[in-house]
């Protein structure tokens, strides 16, 4: 029988979104999540080591993100997604069987390796193969439920990682995390990719990131967008792995503090369904949305009980759901043939920023509270709400 155009399309779609699911849920099935910050502390790592270890993890994605980038757009994109998480398996390894400071260094270098080489690849693969499927209007919705695929992972694996962890300690926790990298990289395996390599390839990842960079200054609307992504991911993705020491600080016991993490990403988990019904959102609507989730992050970390690491949840949804929003954006206004590079530009911006919020954490931290310190840095959050609304009333202005 022979298919209908249509259904040839659909076809595609599906099997790249399952594959894509897939993918997505099995990378951030990771049991060493919710207690890596533990593993640290109880190795007998300072808060300033800890620290250390999160702006090394942070500098790594600097070095790497934009050439990594510009390699997705003049290589295979499909190939990088696989090794990927080989390097992050790698490193996961090192950590429960040399725990160390060197080891943890090396396996955050790693890491950062690897989390570097799918940034940028996997956002433009995505777009690119519905764009060929004429389904890019659904890029928004499609992303949305692949992040929320990765916060399932991520609430599974953490909902698992109490008790393998009271039953095998980091070691079983370790290497259930390493198999899922593994079963990462062989669903990465089975991603479509028909790009037709592009000529810049022959001019080198090098002339690739110079033009990126080029579109970023040229055009406003892209300028923008690229910014506007650091400055919704970077406070709250760096305050993501301090959670477990703040839950612990308000009193709980270290078997429970999973179990709660497992609550705050189940809002993120929300969070990310929301993306394609809130495409809708304009730039107001997202100025209020960061507004709200800024409040409810600095009302949660001073409230030292249950009903602030819900708020905590809520907090981290709203910001999920703004990173979302803001890169539907950016791939709208960027091209095809830069734009595993671009995305990884705005990735750039974003590890720039972490790295900024580890210092500052580490910094505030040695004489507040972990909920004051999540308190203070609610702040930027307002300050991008405020310049979205300046930026929006200037607009409408005749």
């Amino acid at each position: 029988m022979t298919l209908s155009p249509a259904r040839v399309p659909a076809t595609g779609v599906r099997r790249l979104t399952r594959t894509l699911y897939g993918y997505a849920f099995l990378d951030d099935f990771v049991l060493l999540y919710p207690v890596y910050a533990l593993l640290f502390a109880d190795t007998g790592m300072s808060l300033w080591q800890i620290s250390s270890l999160f702006a090394l993890w942070s500098v790594t994605g600097v070095v790497l993100e934009v050439p990594s980038g510009a390699w997705a757009d003049a290589m295979s994109r499909r190939r990088l997604l696989w090794i990927g998480p080989l390097l992050t398996a790698a490193g996961f390894a090192l950590w429960v069987t040399l725990p160390s400071y060197g080891a943890f260094a090396v396996g955050f270098v790693l890491w950062g390796a690897g989390g570097a080489l799918g940034s940028g690849a996997l956002e433009a693969l995505v777009y690119d193969e519905l764009d060929r499927l004429d389904a890019a209007d659904r890029y928004a919705r499609v992303m949305g439920r692949a992040r929320a695929a990765r916060l399932v992972g991520t609430v599974a694996s953490t909902g698992l990682a109490g008790p393998v962890l009271a039953l095998g300690g980091y070691p079983a926790v370790g290497a259930l995390s390493v198999l899922a990298c593994v079963l990462a990289a062989v669903a990465a395996t089975r991603f479509p990719e028909h790009r037709v390599r592009p000529e810049s390839a022959d001019a080198g990842w090098a002339t690739t990131v110079r033009a990126g960079f080029a579109e970023v200054r040229g055009e406003r609307a892209v300028r923008g967008a690229v910014l506007l992504i650091p400055a919704v991911a970077a406070v709250w993705g760096a305050l993501d792995e301090y959670t477990p020491l703040l839950i612990r600080e308000i009193g709980f016991h270290e078997a429970t503090v999973p179990y709660l993490v497992m609550l705050v990403w189940a809002g993120v988990t929300a969070g990310s369904l929301l993306a394609g019904p809130a495409e809708r959102l304009g730039t107001r609507g997202l100025a209020v949305l960061l507004a709200g989730a800024a409040a409810a992050l600095a009302v949660g970390a001073l409230a030292r009980s249950l009903t602030g690491v819900v708020l905590l949840g809520l907090a981290f949804a709203g910001f999920q759901l703004a990173e979302g929003l803001a890169d539907v954006r950016l791939q709208h206004r960027i091209d095809d043939s830069r734009r595993a590079t671009l995305t990884s530009v705005a990735s750039l911006g974003t590890e720039l920023a972490t790295v900024a919020t580890f210092g500052v954490y580490a910094l505030l931290g040695t004489d507040l509270a972990h909920g004051t310190v999540f308190a203070v840095l609610a702040i930027p959050y307002l300050v991008t709400a405020l310049a979205l609304a300046r930026a929006r009333a200037a607009t409408a202005r005749p």
